[in-house]
Formats: C-alpha cells, sequence, structure tokens
C-alpha cells in the first residue's frame, strides 16, 4: 500500500509555510499554484492541518500560516494529520477464502512483520522536522 499523495502535498504546503515571510498572505490559490493542483484540494488538506493544529487558516482575512515552529511540527506529525487511515499503513483484502490454508493465515503470519514496519516509518517520520525539510530544500537549490 502507497501512502496517498496528501502527505507529499501536506508537507509541500508545510515547507512553503515556513519560507514565507512574516506577514505575507498565503491564499489557497497562491499554495495552489506552488503545488500545481486545485485550490480545493488544498483547501482539504489545510482543513486537515488544522483540525490536526499544525496550521490556522484565515479564511475571511484571506491566508494560512503555522501553529507551531517548522522545528517543532514533525513529519509524522503531518503523516498522522492527513492520511486518513493513519497508523495502518499496509491493508488486507478483505476476504480471503478461509477453506484455503494460506488464505486462512495470511493476515496472522503477516501481521508481526507489518508491525515492525509501521513502527519503523513512524520512527523515522518523527526524526525529521518540517525546519529539516526546508534546510535540505535550501541545500538543493542554494
Amino acid at each position: 500500500m502507497q501512502i496517498s499523495s496528501r502527505f507529499s502535498v501536506a508537507v509541500h504546503v508545510l515547507t512553503l509555510l515556513a519560507t514565507t515571510p512574516t506577514g505575507e498572505l498565503l491564499t489557497s490559490d497562491r499554495l495552489a499554484g506552488s503545488v500545481n493542483t486545485n485550490p480545493v484540494v488544498i483547501r482539504r488538506i489545510l482543513g486537515q492541518l488544522k483540525k490536526a493544529g499544525l496550521v490556522e487558516v484565515r479564511a475571511a482575512v484571506g491566508g494560512t500560516h503555522l501553529r507551531r515552529a517548522a522545528a517543532d511540527i514533525t513529519l509524522l506529525d503531518v503523516y498522522r494529520a492527513v492520511e486518513v487511515v493513519a497508523g495502518n499503513l499496509f491493508s488486507f483484502h478483505e476476504h480471503p477464502n478461509p477453506k484455503c490454508p494460506v488464505g486462512r493465515n495470511i493476515q496472522a503470519a503477516l501481521d508481526e512483520t507489518l508491525h515492525r514496519a509501521q513502527a519503523a516509518l513512524e520512527q523515522q517520520l518523527a526524526a525529521v522536522s518540517v525546519a529539516q525539510v526546508v534546510a535540505n530544500m535550501g541545500e538543493l537549490v542554494g
């Protein structure tokens, strides 16, 4: 199973917010222009980030900004904010054949391995902040 593009779009948006000078307004239209997507997609993601306490959105004023310092927002925070089934990177088909020995046991046989893989992913994401993404981006462009 692949993490949806919501994660990379959310990181893009947060990185843009982190690099925008204080006082400069970032609307969903401007954010969508950077991501090269529809503003509706950005508004949906901003809603998820807002619900997670990562951004403040001022619709009437027309701007969005970070609610915490970029160094205090981890990629795990972003993952948990925007992935619909956060904590379940892997999923199983719902109705394996119970009469088949493989179908009956495949989930149990893989559970521990997949839980360890999920934990490893989350550990890696927790170790990287939006500020580090900004720094990495600076090295690439600069």
